[in-house]
């Protein structure tokens, strides 16, 4: 009896200690992304994490595989998205949330890896190679469905740490950034085959062969790129003019006068009053101004600007329906008179900070949202175009409100536009990481649409990105300034563009049939 339970304690020590070593590798993994981008880490903690389950026992309960697979997704979140909990430190009565988003948000993300890895137990193949593809394709699935349940949250997939990579991440115009995401966990753990002293030549000439075609999607992005600068660059009737800002979030908070923040928007703007120009202020700017209300300020605008201008706002917007009003984050089109041209309402809220998911349940205990006077707003029915057509301007835009640039394959149906334009307030995560995580998706989804993303961010990165991922300007983060879209080249519709996560389906059907074939010839 005794023994059993010295053999009980030293199983629970070694489970304890096997725990910690896969929570600090995830916190490894973690400086590999944006914007340290020390991609090549992931070579080592992303191979030792496989060897670490592929070297357990088959008795080795499946439970603690979850367990494994949940301690390594667990390390990495907790390090990448510590700064969640900077937004609940400008309000008093969020403050003691801190701790419950800081361990609980991780904790929830880490349950993908945690499935991950306890079907990866139960599918465990024999063979190396098999393994690999098998682990990947596992993996790569589970991070499609966290950009997908409970409104998703695709945030910081490992393909990210490839971000200034341009070259490499070309591919995604074809493939998409979930596919490539998939390729990258392949490419990742592929030194497991070197590593192992009973592996045969066939394995060691597959491991070179995904090398082979991690260094040729180089030569993809490098002809690509050859094939964009060749292309004429056209000069555009008007120029968008997009904004970068600085203005502190105590807008939100205190009775600060709107004047003086319409007025800094403005000076930051210099309109010209000859030349046609689309003005791009970021998202919420005017918190305490409603779409509707905003007409009362026209004063301020009037000496400013003419009808050679129209403004792209970040406003909030209210609609009332049989007594009762409905709230929106919207981007909305004015002329100079203020007077409402087009209008979108964002679709992809943020959980918590936009609204309350099971409402009724959590006000009940005394939860409320951070934004919008602590309340819900609501979602937006339908992303359209929006063909500006104005007074000899003509452009067609696609907008996207702060994080719905996150959403690969999600984010638009009809690639009959010029540019996608995104405005951002990401000023409630001060001065961490997280607005250069959020800028950096902005990046691959002007590669995988193959149009320009204007960026216009107060807190935040401002930006021109070109169809390649180029940043061609931008204002820094915390800075205030402009930049201006006068000329732009056009591509063909990229592949992705044209079918979107279908692709990534097909990868996944590739990637099944590379499993069985290669269990097959291992059979024979």
């Amino acid at each position: 009896m005794h023994q059993l339970f010295q053999s009980s304690i030293k199983l629970k020590k070694k489970l304890y200690i096997e725990v910690l070593f896969l929570i600090f590798l995830g916190m490894v993994t973690s400086l590999s992304l944006p914007p340290l981008n020390f991609f090549i880490i992931n070579f080592f903690t992303f191979t030792l994490f496989f060897l670490f389950l592929v070297k357990k026992n088959e008795k080795t309960r499946s439970l603690n595989f979850f367990l494994y697979g949940w301690s390594f997704g667990f390390g990495y979140f907790i390090i990448n998205l510590y700064w969640i909990s900077i937004s609940l430190t400008f309000d008093k009565d969020f403050k003691f949330l801190i701790p419950l988003t800081i361990f609980l948000i991780p904790s929830f993300l880490a349950i993908f890896y945690g499935l991950a890895s306890f079907l990866f137990k139960i599918l465990k193949p024999k063979t190396k190679i098999c393994s690999i593809l098998t682990f990947s394709l596992i993996l790569g699935v589970m991070e499609f469905l966290r950009g997908s349940i409970l409104t998703g949250f695709p945030w910081n997939l490992i393909v990210y740490s490839f971000s200034d990579q341009l070259k490499f991440i070309s591919i995604t115009s074809i493939l998409g950034t979930y596919a490539l995401n998939l390729f990258c966990i392949s490419l990742f753990i592929t030194p497991a085959i070197f590593f192992s002293s009973s592996n045969k030549k066939k394995d060691f000439s597959i491991g070179t062969i995904i090398i082979l075609i991690a260094l040729s999607l180089n030569i993809y992005g490098l002809s690509h790129k050859e094939k964009f600068d060749k292309t004429t660059s056209d000069v555009n009737e008007y120029k968008i003019r997009i904004i970068g800002s600085n203005i502190s979030l105590d807008r939100f908070y205190f009775d600060i006068d709107p004047v003086s923040v319409i007025e800094d928007l403005i000076k930051i703007s210099n309109p010209n009053l000859n030349e046609k120009t689309i003005f791009v202020w970021p998202e919420g700017i005017l918190p305490k101004i409603s779409q509707q209300e905003l007409i009362e300020y026209n004063w301020l605008f009037k000496k400013k600007f003419n009808e050679n201008h129209l403004l792209i706002i970040g406003t909030n917007n209210y609609l009332d329906i049989n007594d009762s009003r409905k709230y929106f984050n919207s981007l909305s089109v004015f002329d100079n008179k203020l007077r409402i041209l087009h209008s979108y309402d964002k679709i992809n809220l943020v959980p918590f900070g936009e609204f309350l998911p099971f409402e009724k349940l959590l006000k009940s205990i005394g939860f409320k949202t951070i934004t919008n006077d602590y309340q819900s707003y609501s979602k937006g029915e339908e992303r359209n175009i929006i063909d500006l057509t104005y007074n000899n301007l003509s452009v067609k835009i696609l907008p996207l409100i702060c994080y719905e640039i996150i959403y690969s394959g999600k984010i638009f149906t009809n690639s009959n536009f010029d540019y996608i334009v995104n405005i951002s307030e990401d000023g409630w995560f001060g001065k961490s990481i997280g607005p250069e995580q959020h800028f950096t998706h902005s990046i691959f989804r002007a590669i995988e649409s193959g149009k320009y993303v204007l960026r216009s961010a107060n807190n935040g990165t401002t930006a021109i990105i070109n169809p390649m991922g180029v940043i061609e300007q931008k204002v820094d983060i915390n800075k205030s300034g402009y930049i201006d879209l006068s000329e732009s080249r056009k591509i063909e519709m990229t592949l992705f563009a044209k079918f979107g996560n279908k692709i990534f389906g097909f990868i996944i059907l590739l990637y099944i049939f590379l499993i069985f074939s290669f269990k097959k010839l291992k059979n024979e």
